[in-house]
């Protein structure tokens, strides 16, 4: 099962760490060696989105986002969770550097045309936040090995699938700066103050 490292912390000069693995390269300058640190990154992909259109990585280019795993028909921590990101989305919405991607990992019956209605519920339009369907080697082997969260199918639950509540917090370079739990009011609150200061980190760097 993965573990995440949460970022909990309201210091103003604290900088989000980076998670996920890392591998030191060393390469050569001006004849001396110097040691370079190759940080984890969430790898190209391409889903469908709840209007039938497809989304890749490329449209995340440029942007900090904050991604999830469910599924619409989950009857115990989704509902909570997204609550909690209608506030997070209600928060930075219309703000053209930020986006949101829930993947459901029901792929059997959580086609696009249900992924609509489910965004339609939520009060969800445009394309800010996608709500994407892809193959269960897709959804899964993403979910495992680039963010980090346990997402799986288990003939034993009730509902058959099983899924952690995570928020993953994504920076413009496809680093992973933050995990927050989403069905608790106290880390989401955390998610958008960490949030705003990924944003002023961003900007600091455009300059």
């Amino acid at each position: 099962m993965a573990v995440l490292i949460q970022s909990c912390t309201n210091k103003s000069n604290y900088k989000l760490p980076i998670l996920g693995s890392r591998e030191p390269v060393e390469t050569t300058v001006d004849g001396k060696t110097v040691i370079d640190t190759i940080y984890q990154t969430i790898p190209p992909f391409s889903y469908f989105n709840q209007d039938s259109i497809a989304v890749t990585d490329k449209d995340f280019d440029g942007k900090i986002y904050v991604s999830d795993f469910f599924f619409t028909s989950c009857t115990t921590i989704c509902p909570v969770m997204h609550r909690n990101m209608l506030n997070v989305y209600n928060k930075f919405k219309g703000n053209p550097k930020v986006k949101f991607l829930s993947h459901s990992i029901d792929v059997k019956y959580d086609l696009p045309s249900r992924l609509k209605k489910y965004a339609t519920k939520l009060g969800v339009e445009g394309n800010q936040w996608e709500f994407v369907h892809g193959s269960r080697d897709s959804i899964f082997g993403i979910a495992a090995k680039s963010y980090l969260v346990s997402a799986f199918e288990d003939s034993t639950d009730p509902q058959g699938l099983v899924h952690q509540g995570w928020f993953i917090l994504v920076d413009t370079k496809k680093h992973l700066r933050g995990a927050y739990d989403g069905t608790k009011e106290d880390q989401v609150k955390q998610l958008m103050l960490d949030m705003d200061k990924l944003l002023a980190e961003e900007a600091a760097n455009e300059k």
